[in-house]
């Protein structure tokens, strides 16, 4: 499957942006969908996964209740929604595929991944 990643930009504090991963290849029913993100200086960490049955999610404790993961399958895309945003925020967000299940949160853990896309979160 191949992953491109898009939606980002520059937002202000408490501002929203919607991130999306289109796929190409596979369907992404086929796999749990997760969301990376790297600040400058720092490793690439675990935001959010949706299993491939679409039916659970698992969230990084600081983006729960602000984040949400989500598909469209018939556009063979995964989005994040980020709501209520913080500066600590600003990353390059990753998407992500695996044939493991939505407690896999370690980069190795996923086998495919698209390019990044910046979020900056601003006063």
């Amino acid at each position: 499957v191949q992953l491109q990643a898009s939606g980002g930009g520059l937002v202000q504090i408490g501002g929203s942006l919607r991130l999306s991963c289109a796929a190409s290849g596979r369907p992404v029913s086929r796999y749990t969908m997760g969301w990376f993100r790297q600040a400058p200086g720092q490793e690439r960490v675990f935001v959010a996964a949706l299993s491939s049955s679409g039916a659970d999610t698992y969230y990084e404790n600081s983006v729960k209740g602000r984040f949400t993961i989500s598909r469209d399958t018939a556009k063979n895309t995964v989005y994040l929604q980020m709501n209520s945003l913080k500066p600590e925020d600003t990353a390059v967000y990753y998407c992500a595929a695996t044939g493991g299940g939505v407690r896999v949160t370690w980069q190795s853990g996923y086998g495919y991944w698209g390019q990044g896309t910046q979020v900056t979160v601003s006063s």
